[in-house]
Parts: structure tokens; C-alpha cells; sequence
């Protein structure tokens, strides 16, 4: 591949992504603007920008990785991802609105009327977002590396340097214009793509490497599929996403519960388009590109099936269109995580000013970027697939019985976020030695949503009900403001 189509690539989404983040900050100024853009994001805007931002390594990359690994198996990724926005829709969307709240912490806080549970639910919402930047900044060093040759670093600084910057300068507002552009690049990125390898393929050149029987064999089909596996594997996508906070402070955005409901429905739209092409990717890759079926490489399968397949400057040309989406979803995604984790840090411990959310906007960075380079990476789509686990079974409980149950106390929600994120978070360390010492018990560790959800759902209800004398007196005031629809 020629490292100059890499170099050119980056380049002009980055300038463009600073571009458009520089007009945001001409129309950023008050602390509104900065942390939810002032509640006045339609739905067709905010629903792409939503798209920008959850469509990310693992969408981009790893899904059409996966599928050429595990093939059958790995079509649960984008079905996962995109249903969840269903149980967004359902059960969160409109009444996370109507709460008035900036972040999670403030919803928690207000609705439970509780200091401690505020900052039990920060750590929370700062954990899960490092964790989740990781996955994009090592998806960025992977692209760099292949498409340019430069060392793997760069490309997580580069992502991590050009997030902050311009996150920092303009806030949610300005990330908004950004990822509403960057989702509709990642669409053509892909789509384009697509279409003109099936045409190719269509004329009758190149031939599969592999004949059909052997690139998609019984043995990856649905009857491979393992049940435990698959159950717990929807159990975090579906309830992780609730739980996502670059997510929930979208709807914050809205200018009312029922332009949320609106938004939602948009971005349902807009995913199932999307999941398309990923999945075409790692089907042809099956055929057409065997050699990539290795953990570690498989998730460069987009990056070099165009040009393998169409020959010349029309493949350079593709290729480059899908570097330029491959970054963008670095970008948009680490943006909003690094927005929800600055109005986090900047509320909790620098009292909530715009300078305040310029710095912590730059340590929400610069801190998975330590992480990124210090640690080997996986799957991408697999890593990503552990902090839904980790979401589902911590912050998901408490946002649904709190929206929905008006017994949930603080005491019950700190025991239930605690013990959900313990558990899954031992579950997720415990890996190694697991498959070392009892290969048998290793489907409980790896997918461990199936049973840490339940538990920390249970937990959160005993205690309540145990400490059911202090519910907070403002609870029947605030699920009225939460379910009454605006007029």
C-alpha cells in the first residue's frame, strides 16, 4: 500500500474535523454551549452526530473482523449494537431528557438526592469512558501502521492530540458539527467501497481464493453458535448501551422529550443502514481474503480488501476513502467520549466552568492515551463487547429503576453499581487464569453479562427495599417530571 494514500488521508480529515470544530467554537460561548450545546440540536443533526460518535473502532473495523473470523457468530455485533438503541428508545431516551440533568451524575444525584451516589456514579462514568477511548486510539495505531508505516504510536497521539484540541476549544457544540460530518463520511467510506468490489465481482474478476463450501463452512454458521455465549453477549449490548455516557448526554442536547424520542428513532435508522457494509466486508473477506483470518490482523481486513480486489487508481482511490473513515471513527467516537468524561471531571472537581472543561477535556485524553500505548491490543470489536458488559451491569440498573421505580434508594443504588462493577470487573481480569486452570468455566468469564446483570439488578433491589424508609421524599415529584410529556 502506498503510504502517501495513508498520509493524505489522515491528513484532510483531521484539517477537516478542525475546520468544522473551529466553526463550532465561533457559535460556542456560554457553559450551556459547552456541555449541551444549549438543548437546541434537532433530531436529524443530532441523530448523525449520535451515529459519529457510537459508530467506532469496533463498528468500523471490527465488526467485518470478526465475521471473517468467527462468521455467523460475529452478525451478532451489529445487531446488539443497533437493538440497543431500541431499549434507549423504550425506556430512557425521553424521560433522561426531561430530567434537566448535564451528565449521569447529575441525573443520579437529583433523582436519589445523594452526594455519594453522584460520586460513585462519576467514578463510574470516568472509568467506562477510558476504557472505551482505548479501543479507538489502538484502532488508530493499527490504521497508521498499516497504511503509512509509521510506528504503531502515532497514530493514538495523533487521535488523542486532535481530540482534545478540539474538544477543548468548542465543547459539545462544536463536536456536534464535527460528528454529524464524520458519521456520513464513515457511511460513504464504507458504502462506496461495497459497491464497486461487488461490481468488479460481478464481471467475473478476481475469483474467490476460497470455493463457497470452504470460505463459509457449517462449522461457522448459527448452529455453531454457543447459547451461553450468545445470550450474554446480548445481554450486555442491549443493556450496556443505556449506560454508554457519550451516549445519554446526547439527549441532553434535545430541546424536548419528544425531539429525543425523534432522535432515537433516526439513529435506529441510521444504523441499520450502516451495519450493512461492515458485514459485507468480512463476507467477501471470507472469500476473497482467507489470509487475514488471524486474531491481531483481521481487523485490518477494510483497510486492504479494496485495493486487493480492484486494481489500480480506482482501488488507491477506495482505499484512501476508507482510511479517511477508519480515522474519522477514531475521531468522532473519542470525542464524545472525551465530551461526557470533561463535563464529568470539569462539574465534580473543577466547578463546572468552561476553563474547567478545557482542561478536563485534555486529561480525558491524555489518560487512556497512557493506557493505549502501555497495553497490548485486542479484538477490537471483543474489547469494546467488555465495556458494554461492564456498562450493563454498573450504571444500566440504576438509570432504568431509577427512571422506573420509584422504591430505588441510594443506599440500594451505590451497593448495586459497586457489586456490578466488582464482579464483571474480576470476571473481565480473571480471563487468563480462568483458561489456564478451568477452560470449562471460561464462556462465564468472557461473557460475563448473563449473570453479573442479574446480580447487581438484585442487589440494587434488596437493599432498597431493605432501606425503604429513606426513599427520597422528592422521588413521586420527580418521576412525574420524568413521565408527564411536556406540552
Amino acid at each position: 500500500m502506498n503510504p502517501v494514500i495513508g498520509y493524505t488521508a489522515i491528513a484532510l480529515v483531521a484539517v477537516a474535523s478542525a475546520l468544522i470544530g473551529f466553526y463550532g467554537l465561533r457559535v460556542s460561548r456560554t457553559t450551556g454551549d459547552f456541555y449541551v450545546a444549549s438543548r437546541t440540536v434537532r433530531p436529524w443533526w443530532n441523530a448523525s452526530a449520535i451515529g459519529g460518535e457510537y459508530l467506532s473502532a469496533a463498528s468500523f473495523l471490527g465488526v467485518a473482523g470478526l465475521i471473517l473470523l468467527t462468521g455467523a457468530g460475529g452478525l451478532w455485533f451489529p445487531i446488539g449494537y443497533t437493538a440497543g438503541y431500541l431499549m434507549l428508545l423504550l425506556f430512557v431516551a425521553a424521560p433522561l431528557r426531561r430530567s434537566g440533568a448535564y451528565t449521569v451524575p447529575d441525573f443520579t444525584e437529583a433523582r436519589l438526592d445523594s452526594v455519594a451516589v453522584r460520586r460513585v456514579t462519576s467514578t463510574l462514568v470516568i472509568v467506562i469512558g477510558w476504557f472505551y477511548i482505548v479501543p479507538q486510539l489502538q484502532g488508530a495505531a493499527l490504521t497508521v501502521r498499516i497504511t503509512t508505516g509509521l510506528p504503531s504510536w502515532v497514530g493514538s497521539l495523533a487521535v488523542a492530540v486532535i481530540v482534545a484540541a478540539v474538544v477543548a476549544m468548542g465543547g459539545m457544540r462544536s463536536i456536534t458539527f464535527v460528528q454529524a460530518f464524520q458519521f456520513w463520511l464513515k457511511l460513504t467510506a464504507l458504502a462506496v467501497p461495497v459497491v464497486v468490489v461487488l461490481l468488479v465481482i460481478g464481471g467475473g474478476e478476481p475469483r474467490p481464493e476460497l470455493a463457497q463450501d470452504a470460505a463459509f463452512p457449517a462449522s461457522a454458521g448459527p448452529g455453531s453458535l454457543d447459547a451461553y455465549r450468545t445470550i450474554s453477549l446480548m445481554v450486555a449490548l442491549l443493556l450496556g448501551t443505556l449506560g454508554l455516557p457519550h451516549v445519554l448526554v446526547r439527549f441532553y442536547t434535545n430541546p424536548d422529550g419528544p425531539a429525543a424520542r425523534r432522535t432515537t428513532l433516526i439513529v435506529l435508522g441510521l444504523l441499520s443502514v450502516f451495519y450493512l457494509f461492515p458485514t459485507a466486508f468480512g463476507l467477501l473477506g471470507r472469500a476473497f481474503a482467507p489470509d487475514l483470518a488471524v486474531p491481531g490482523e483481521a481487523d485490518a481486513l477494510i483497510l486492504v480488501l479494496p485495493d486487493r480486489l480492484v486494481p489500480g487508481p480506482v482501488g488507491q482511490l477506495l482505499t484512501a476513502l476508507v482510511i479517511a473513515g477508519a480515522f474519522a471513527a477514531f475521531l468522532s467516537t473519542s470525542s464524545g467520549l472525551v465530551v461526557s468524561l470533561a463535563g464529568v471531571i470539569s462539574q465534580d472537581l473543577m466547578g463546572g466552568s468552561v476553563r474547567g472543561f478545557r482542561v478536563a477535556a485534555v486529561i480525558s485524553s491524555l489518560v487512556p492515551l497512557g493506557v493505549a500505548l502501555l497495553t497490548e491490543p485486542a479484538g477490537l470489536a471483543g474489547s469494546v463487547g467488555l465495556v458494554f458488559a461492564f456498562t450493563a451491569s454498573t450504571l444500566c440498573p440504576v438509570l432504568l429503576l431509577g427512571i422506573w421505580w420509584r422504591g430505588l434508594t441510594a443506599r440500594g443504588a451505590i451497593w448495586g453499581m459497586v457489586s456490578g462493577a466488582l464482579l464483571s470487573g474480576i470476571a473481565i481480569l480473571a480471563v487468563p487464569a480462568v483458561a489456564a486452570a478451568a477452560p470449562g468455566l471460561s464462556p462465564f468469564v468472557e461473557q460475563p453479562a448473563a449473570w453479573t446483570v442479574p446480580i447487581a439488578i438484585a442487589v440494587t433491589v434488596l437493599v432498597s427495599r431493605l432501606d425503604r424508609g429513606r426513599v427520597p421524599r422528592g422521588a413521586d415529584a420527580f418521576l412525574a417530571r420524568l413521565h408527564v410529556p411536556e406540552r
